[in-house]
């Protein structure tokens, strides 16, 4: 499966980069203890750390907003999903738990404040583009809502639209049943090259960790 840049982002975000694991092999089921003891123990210190007044100052919340502007999008009105994420655990709301690869997704989306996706790569078709939206872009959305992403950053196999930074789709997402699995970091061009290996190294280790199986390739792609 070949995954590429469009012109169309890369003409808006020229330094925009994202970061690329395949895994084989997984076995997903609910988050063990453990890991939902180390999960709470950082969200307890991120209130302490943070103001959900002041979210829009953290460093990866704050340069998503603005690439986000610059691919002409308003994040007010969209907002990134690690943006998201953040907003309603600073509000006092628990961590969502829905399935030990979803879980380790979303910890390290607000661990990094950057908008993350795992997509279960069998419901993939052909190859994968990140693009802007066209007129006929629509799914449904994780949320249960029909998203329009008309002018929107998304990624499209040959089935069309079915991930983005602010909300995924319900076709490719993953369950206990997913085996193959895709997970993209969306880097903002803010993050330093070291950054991008340090953060793709410790995510394919601990994904591993968690769900078994084997990280098959993990690499950047770069405007």
């Amino acid at each position: 499966m070949k995954v590429q840049l469009d012109a169309t982002v890369s003409e808006r975000l020229p330094r925009l980069s994202l970061g690329i694991l395949h895994y084989s092999g997984a076995s997903v089921s609910d988050s063990p203890k453990m890991l939902q003891g180390r999960i709470n123990y950082f969200v307890e210190g991120l209130r302490l750390e943070h103001d959900v007044s002041k979210l829009t100052e953290i460093e990866g919340i704050r340069e998503w907003r603005a690439a986000f502007k610059q691919a002409g999008m308003d994040p007010s009105r969209y907002r990134p999903s690690s943006e998201a994420l953040l907003r309603r655990l600073l509000q006092g709301n628990a961590f969502f738990w829905i399935n030990s690869a979803v879980d380790i997704n979303n910890f390290f989306s607000v661990h990094h404040a950057l908008p993350f996706g795992i997509y279960d790569q069998d419901q993939l078709v052909g190859d994968v583009v990140f693009r802007i939206g066209r007129a006929d872009d629509i799914y449904e959305g994780l949320n249960g809502r029909e998203v329009n992403m008309e002018g929107k950053l998304l990624l499209a196999d040959e089935n069309g639209a079915f991930g983005s930074p602010i909300v995924d789709s319900k076709r490719t997402s993953v369950t206990e049943n997913s085996r193959n699995l895709m997970q993209v970091i969306f880097f903002h061009e803010q993050v330093s090259a070291q950054k991008k290996d340090e953060i793709l190294g410790s995510v394919g280790r601990m994904f591993t960790e968690i769900n078994g199986g084997e990280v098959t390739s993990s690499y950047l792609l770069h405007s």
